[in-house]
């Protein structure tokens, strides 16, 4: 009978769930446990921690945040029954998001999903322990909540359904839910909700957790947060540029594809796991995570504009920017360069005076009295697709990005819609053809990369392109031998980028 209980399989039921795809990414076990593992040891052993999960889904936290108690507070408290009375009443706390995931967060962590009852592994007094779950509604504004965005359209709807207006972030004082301090605040919050834009617009709002628990102060905080904060985003600038010049953020281990992180979920940009270390402000050790290969540098997480995900791209840039050439940024038009929405399709016949119009659906022709004046206008210039070849910036099987999609010269005369940014102009077609060429290299797609977190191309992802001389056609061998890069910075570039004849496959 022993060897059936060894030999069979049991699959923890966190992990099972950890595996279901949800708007709520749930965490799985070992992925808490490395979370966990950021802070210090001895909080394992101090009686007097008190720990928090604002987010609380699945419990997973607080009931491996039990475990190590449990075992650390052997020696303090000998007798069994009166330490886990101490742990559950006193140090484990969590808020969970719907009345769904209280239930489940008390079974993992009390064995019962009420702990007044006699299967609870800790007797309480009423039916929601230290896992508390209050309905809250959300505060309308101008058909917005004041706290989180959501649309009235969207979620202002009866009892009967989850109004999805969570505690924690709903308030302007969350020192007054569970009126206590804690050591400790850490979680995997909610990462969006339903806006009410056009198709499936949906805002951030793990940001708004974020800042509430640094509000508690507490010593230590580690959460689990989509990465697309690094570049900024709808709602995020502020929250970026906080978070990018916090020198109490010590650690952050960045998924760059969420899927090393998540199996089952696709969170575009990748994910970040961080521990905000209150008492001792420095530099981040950053870890960065591609499949099975993992690098790790302490730096400044400010040290560029935007945040470099890869450690190992660091150096390179120090090169480029040393050269002191200019950043293609400068080249680059803001969006809608001629005031063309992506809907636009102009006509199939060209009437006298009309310009020829580049849609995502090829070519027609538009009057030129419907284009928004631009210099340009009648000169040469370069197309690029404002979207990135890569779905959600997720590396391919071969670990290798394409990065950029679409690129072509625009004729004199040639105009695009918004699906395109613009480069130029340029004195001549050779010139236009050469700068092409240029940012299908390698090198060039290389330093775009650096600055991705999402699908979304801008001029601001041209910041570390350095403009360089367009008289002749520009090769990955010279741009290396241009700015210096030694073998394993050309290594590093060639194993993540594929080479320029993709672009042939189209």
């Amino acid at each position: 009978m022993s060897s059936l209980f060894e030999t069979t399989y049991n699959p923890d039921v966190l992990s099972c769930l950890a595996n279901l795809s949800n708007d709520e990414v749930f965490t799985p076990p070992e992925l808490a446990n490395q979370m966990l593992d950021l802070l210090p040891d001895e909080l394992w052993s101090d009686p007097d921690a008190t720990f928090l999960d604002p987010a609380c889904k699945s419990g997973v936290f607080l009931r491996e945040i039990a475990k190590r108690l449990i075992e650390g507070l052997k020696d303090e408290i000998p007798d069994l029954q009166e330490r886990l009375d101490h742990i559950y009443r006193k140090q484990v706390f969590g808020i969970a998001i719907t009345e769904l995931t209280s239930l489940l967060s008390r079974r993992s962590l009390y064995c019962s999903k009420y702990p007044n009852s006699k299967y609870s592994v800790v007797r309480f007094d009423n039916a929601e322990g230290n896992v508390r779950f209050h309905r809250c509604e959300h505060t309308w504004r101008n058909k917005r909540c004041v706290f989180c965005g959501a649309s009235q359209g969207e979620l202002d709807r009866d009892e009967s359904y989850e109004s999805y207006a969570y505690e924690f972030i709903h308030t302007d004082k969350p020192e007054e839910l569970l009126a206590m301090k804690f050591d400790v605040i850490v979680g995997n919050p909610p990462y969006q909700l339903n806006d009410g834009g056009n198709g499936a617009s949906a805002s951030p709002i793990y940001q708004y957790f974020v800042e509430q628990a640094m509000k508690l102060n507490p010593r230590y905080l580690v959460m689990i947060t989509p990465s697309r904060w690094f570049s900024g985003g709808k709602g995020l600038k502020s929250f970026r540029e906080s978070m990018l010049s916090d020198k109490r953020i010590r650690k952050m281990v960045d998924f760059i594809n969420a899927k090393d992180c998540f199996p089952q979920n696709s969170v575009g940009g990748g994910v970040n796991y961080f521990l905000w270390d209150r008492d001792h402000p420095g530099n981040c050790e950053i870890t960065t995570v591609l499949g099975s290969k993992r690098d790790t540098m302490t730096r400044a997480l400010d040290e560029f504009p935007t945040f470099v995900r890869y450690n190992q791209a660091v150096s390179i840039i120090h090169k480029v920017v040393n050269s002191g050439l200019p950043a293609y940024d400068r080249l680059v038009s803001s969006r809608n360069p001629f005031g063309l929405p992506t809907s636009v399709r102009g006509h199939e016949k060209r009437q006298p005076g009309d310009l020829t119009l580049i849609s995502s659906k090829g070519r027609s022709f538009i009057s030129r009295s419907d284009v928004e004046p631009n210099d340009n206008i009648d000169k040469f210039k370069v197309m690029i697709s404002r979207i990135t070849y890569e779905h959600a910036g997720e590396p391919d099987k071969e670990g290798k990005l394409r990065v950029l999609s679409k690129i072509a010269v625009l004729e004199p005369g040639e105009v695009c819609t918004d699906s395109y940014l613009m480069v130029g102009p340029f004195k001549s077609r050779s010139e236009a053809e050469n700068a092409v060429t240029y940012l299908r290299t390698r090198f060039a797609r290389f330093m775009i990369s650096q600055t991705l977190s999402s699908i979304n191309l801008s001029k601001e992802k041209f910041c570390f392109v350095p403009q360089v001389g367009l008289t002749k056609s520009p090769v990955d061998k010279s741009l290396y031998d241009d700015f210096g890069l030694s073998e394993d910075e050309r290594d590093f570039v060639e194993s993540l980028i594929h080479g320029p004849e993709v672009f042939d496959a189209n």
